[in-house]
C-alpha cells in the first residue's frame, strides 16, 4: 500500500521545510511514503528547495494555473506514480501532517473513499466571527448538494482513494474543494469526516481577495457544479420562478378583465405572458441540458475505464520511482 502526499505550492520556500518535517514517513497499513510537490509556476526557490529536502516527486507548470488545476495535476502524477491514496495538504503548513494517519484511517478501514479534515473553525481563535459564519453556511450549502455529512467543506487537507481519484473531474480554474464534494456525492462515493488539528498562520491566504470575493467564487462554482448533475431541477426551479412571476400580472389582467376594465391593463397581459414564455423555453432548455447530462455520463464512463487501463498498462510498463532519489515528473 502506497501514499503519496501531495503539496500544492506557490512561492513556499519558507514553509515547505516545516511542511515537509511534519509529515510521517512510518504509517501502520502503509508500506510506502512518499512526497509530491506540485510547484505551480512559483519565482521563488520552492522547487529547489523541494528536490533538496528529498521530495520524490516534483511537478513543475510552465504558467500559473491556479490551486484547483495545481490540484487535478498532482492527483494524474500521484496516480502514475503508483499512488494507493492520494493526501492532499497545503504548502503553507496549515494543518498538522502528523494527523495524516487519522485522516487515512476510514480509507485503510473500507469504510470511506474520500475523508475530509475538519478544522473545527468555531473553536479556531485567529477566524473572525464572519468567517467562521461563512465556513457554517458555506458548509452546509455543500452538503445539501452533495448529500454527504461534511461539517468543513473547504478544508483542503483530505486523503483520497486511488480508485475515487480516478473518478474525479476537476474543471474549475479557483478550487477544487466544493466542486470534488459535490462531485463525489453525485457518484455515490463514501465520504467521511474526521477533526484534525490547525498550526498558527504563517501569511495571509493567497487565495482570494476577500471573503465576499470567496463567497462569490464559492458559490459559482457550487451553481455550476450541481447544474452539471442535475440540469433538470436546476432548470426547473428557474422555470417556475419565471412562471410564478408571469402568473401574477395574468391574474391582475384577468381580474380587471372579468370586471369590464381590462382594455387598460394590456401591460399586464403583455408582461405576464412574456415571463411564462421565458419559463417554457427554460424547461424546454432543462430537457435538452438532461440530455446532455446523460451523454456527459456515458463519456465520464469511458474516461474512467481509459484512465484505468492507462493507469494499469504504466504501472506494469515502467519501473516505480526510487524512494530515496527526488524526480522531476
Amino acid at each position: 500500500m502506497k501514499l503519496i502526499v501531495q503539496i500544492p505550492c506557490l512561492n513556499e520556500e519558507d514553509t515547505l521545510p516545516q511542511t515537509i518535517r511534519d509529515i510521517p514517513r512510518r504509517i501502520a497499513g502503509i508500506e510506502d511514503v512518499e512526497l509530491l510537490v506540485v510547484d505551480d509556476c512559483s519565482t521563488d526557490r520552492t522547487a529547489e528547495v523541494a528536490r533538496a529536502l528529498g521530495v520524490h516527486h516534483i511537478v513543475r507548470n510552465k504558467r500559473h494555473l491556479g490551486l484547483a488545476q495545481s490540484f487535478r495535476c498532482g492527483l494524474d502524477a500521484a496516480l502514475r506514480a503508483g499512488a494507493d491514496i492520494v493526501v492532499n495538504t497545503d504548502g503553507d503548513n496549515q494543518y498538522a501532517g502528523a494527523d495524516i494517519p487519522k485522516l487515512i484511517a476510514p480509507i485503510l478501514e473500507g469504510t470511506a473513499d474520500i475523508v475530509i479534515g475538519d478544522r473545527q473553525t468555531m473553536q479556531i481563535p485567529h477566524f473572525s466571527r464572519t468567517k467562521k459564519f461563512l465556513q457554517w453556511a458555506g458548509s452546509a450549502a455543500v452538503r445539501r448538494l452533495a448529500n454527504a455529512s461534511i461539517p468543513d467543506a473547504v478544508c483542503g487537507f483530505r486523503a483520497i482513494s486511488r480508485e475515487a481519484a480516478i473518478q474525479l473531474n476537476i474543471v474549475s480554474s479557483f478550487s477544487y474543494t466544493t466542486e470534488m464534494l459535490i462531485q463525489a456525492g453525485r457518484r455515490r462515493l463514501a465520504m467521511a469526516s474526521v477533526p484534525i488539528r490547525t498550526n498558527p498562520t504563517t501569511r495571509p491566504s493567497r487565495l482570494f481577495q476577500s471573503s465576499l470575493y470567496f463567497v462569490l467564487i464559492s458559490l459559482s462554482t457550487m451553481i455550476r457544479t450541481y447544474a452539471m448533475y442535475q440540469p433538470l431541477r436546476m432548470f426547473c426551479y428557474v422555470a417556475t420562478i419565471l412562471a410564478i412571476i408571469g402568473l401574477a400580472p395574468m391574474l391582475r389582467f384577468l381580474y380587471f378583465f372579468y370586471s369590464g376594465e381590462g382594455s387598460g391593463h394590456i401591460q399586464s397581459l403583455v408582461l405576464g405572458s412574456s415571463a411564462l414564455i421565458m419559463g417554457f423555453v427554460t424547461y424546454l432548455m432543462g430537457l435538452i441540458a438532461d440530455l446532455i447530462a446523460v451523454n456527459r455520463k456515458l463519456l465520464e464512463t469511458t474516461l474512467y475505464r481509459v484512465n484505468r487501463l492507462e493507469l494499469e498498462g504504466q504501472s506494469e510498463a515502467s519501473p516505480q520511482h526510487s524512494a530515496h532519489s527526488p524526480s522531476v515528473d
